[in-house]
């Protein structure tokens, strides 16, 4: 972990506005609704609030709804693309794609009502690929983790 001090935004400056400027996905697919902490090139902190109004609730599971794991993976990509883009100028931002998922554990049920925190850091950058190391945490409880790698591509 790193010692350096993290960059913390100016009152909402990190919100759903900034993360829609950075990222592609809108609604249903992004899985990001803010950004507390960034150190550019090291790690994000950021959280999705899962709320019974998600449309992937009416098919996973009827009167037990639980948030799809691949999800939750996917909400883990999006915050790493939040850590390498955010910080990149509008101009030279490129789209992140998803190219592999390593050692993905699912430790609890995400369920409505979960604030779904996912922190994740930089393992390593090599040219136009990365590979990225998250936690998506509920209560202070993991419920999921994976590495995963993605690589730029022109927008």
């Amino acid at each position: 972990m790193s010692t350096s001090t993290p960059t913390t935004p100016p009152s909402a400056a990190w919100d759903s506005r900034w993360i829609m400027s950075v990222l592609p996905h809108r609604y249903p697919f992004l899985l990001v609704d803010r950004v507390l902490e960034l150190e550019p090139g090291k790690r994000i902190l950021a959280y999705k609030n899962v709320t019974v109004n998600e449309d992937f609730f009416n098919g996973h599971f009827p009167g037990t709804p639980v948030m799809p794991g691949v999800l939750i993976i996917e909400a883990l990509a999006q915050a790493g693309g939040l850590l390498m883009l955010g910080p990149v100028a509008e101009s030279d931002r490129r789209l992140m794609y998803l190219t592999s998922v390593e050692r993905a554990r699912f430790r609890r049920p995400v369920v409505p009502g979960d604030r779904l925190m996912l922190e994740v850091e930089l393992e390593w950058l090599r040219g136009s690929h990365c590979k990225l190391r998250g936690k998506a945490l509920v209560d202070g409880q993991v419920a999921a983790e994976a590495i995963v790698t993605s690589a730029a591509a022109g927008r």
